[in-house]
């Protein structure tokens, strides 16, 4: 489980593609101290497993899956990548339970200042605009953020402060760029739930 407080940049080393998946090899630096293989990160707001951590870097296997959902199939080598590492039962929930599996891609249609700050406009998938709501939270590559309005259509919107520019991949995000985005998981138990209601 994840914060969506991202505690580090990584800068995507290589990417091996294969006909059912693939490798990611990430730079992440002392975001790394004390990881071993086996263990969680999220890239970009996609929880995968260290299959090797050496010298201050890691890689992961993509599953078809993963590629199906997430934009980590499209990386290029020196892509920068949002990481964060899983959450320690003593940790502080800065942010909101993000659990790095990504419902979908999103597409960024409107970046424009706003004070010191950015207003940030993404399309999500028709499919996933019923779990998004005003001042409910979402994860946009792996950075937990509060909707700050629903323009219409399956479009949010969120208000980015410059810290979350300076220390994260939105910053340098433009109209047009996929993005990975997970819906709040309550909402998803909460549609289960009536839909079981409904049933009976």
């Amino acid at each position: 489980m994840f914060t969506g407080i991202v505690e580090a940049i990584g800068q995507i080393e290589a990417i091996e593609r294969l006909p059912e998946g693939g490798r990611l090899r990430v730079r992440a630096g002392a975001v790394l101290e004390g990881a071993r293989a086996g263990e969680s990160i999220a890239v970009a707001g996609v929880c995968l497993t260290m299959v090797e951590v050496v010298d201050g870097a890691f890689a992961a296997d993509l599953a078809a899956e993963t590629l199906r959902r997430t934009t980590l199939g499209r990386l290029h080598p020196g892509d920068a990548v949002n990481l964060e590492r899983p959450l320690r039962l003593a940790d502080r929930l800065g942010g909101h339970v993000v659990q790095g599996h990504a419902d979908g891609v999103g597409t960024i249609t409107q970046v424009r200042p706003e004070g010191d700050g950015v207003w940030m406009e993404i399309e999500a998938p028709a499919a996933l605009a019923p779990y998004i709501v005003e001042k409910g939270s979402i994860a946009v590559d792996g950075v937990s953020l509060t909707v700050a309005g629903l323009p219409g259509g399956s479009r949010f919107a969120v208000a980015l402060i410059p810290h979350t520019l300076a220390v994260t991949t939105l910053g340098q995000r433009r109209p047009h760029d996929e993005v990975n985005l997970e819906v709040d998981i309550l909402a998803k138990y909460v549609e289960r739930l009536l839909e079981g209601g409904r049933a009976r």
